[in-house]
């Protein structure tokens, strides 16, 4: 089984059962003090495989499950039979990584939560923007916009939307999820970056 499908059948699964069992669901969540003051650090991990709705987890799953498969199968062309272990330890640190700004930035408030894989989404799909600028993006499901034309609409929002703080939704996660998306990739195989500006500067609208 691709590794990013086995992703997917365990987050789903987690999910589902967390929502038959609310104790269940509030031990996986990220609750910043329940991490600082009692030290229960897997949450950072764990909060990326539970989700609030059936939208949240539907959503987050349809975009792992076209972009992690992308990044898999460039992992394999690049890294061989690792390529699997790549992936795998992409998208868990990511989760890890975009959640460490929450757990700061919220540290001194007992009632809020964080679920949801977005973090780890939001890498894998900057990753993929990387490789692959030019590809279109569809938005909303209908309306097709160029990778790295959308990467950049996409950071500006979450960056504002961020600052504002308002809403239930995890800016901060997708913000530095896609930053670290980008950063590992170019880690992991520079030239992507010259190929990344090789593209877009070839790129025309019409």
């Amino acid at each position: 089984m691709p590794v990013t499908l086995a992703i997917i059948v365990i987050t789903v699964l987690v999910t589902i059962y967390g929502w038959q069992n609310e104790a269940f669901l509030d031990g996986l969540v990220l609750n910043p003090q329940k991490v600082l003051r009692k030290g229960q650090w897997y949450r950072l991990l764990t909060s990326g495989f539970v989700h609030a709705d059936l939208g949240h987890l539907i959503f987050n799953m349809f975009t792992l499950y076209f972009f992690g498969t992308l990044i898999e199968q460039v992992f394999g062309a690049l890294f061989g039979p690792n390529g699997s272990i790549y992936l795998l330890a992409f998208y868990l640190v990511s989760i890890v990584v975009s959640d460490v700004p929450t757990l700061i930035r919220q540290r001194d408030r007992s009632n809020y939560n964080s679920l949801g894989a977005s973090g780890g989404v939001s890498a894998l799909l900057f990753g993929a923007i990387m490789f692959f600028p030019t590809e279109k993006i569809l938005i909303m499901g209908v309306i097709p916009i160029p990778g790295f034309i959308f990467g950049a609409l996409y950071m500006g929002y979450s960056f504002y939307e961020s600052r504002r703080g308002r809403g239930n939704i995890n800016h901060d996660a997708h913000l530095f999820g896609a930053i670290f998306g980008v950063l590992v990739v170019v880690l992991l195989y520079p030239p992507v970056f010259p190929s990344f500006v090789q593209q877009i500067s070839g790129w025309k609208l019409f």
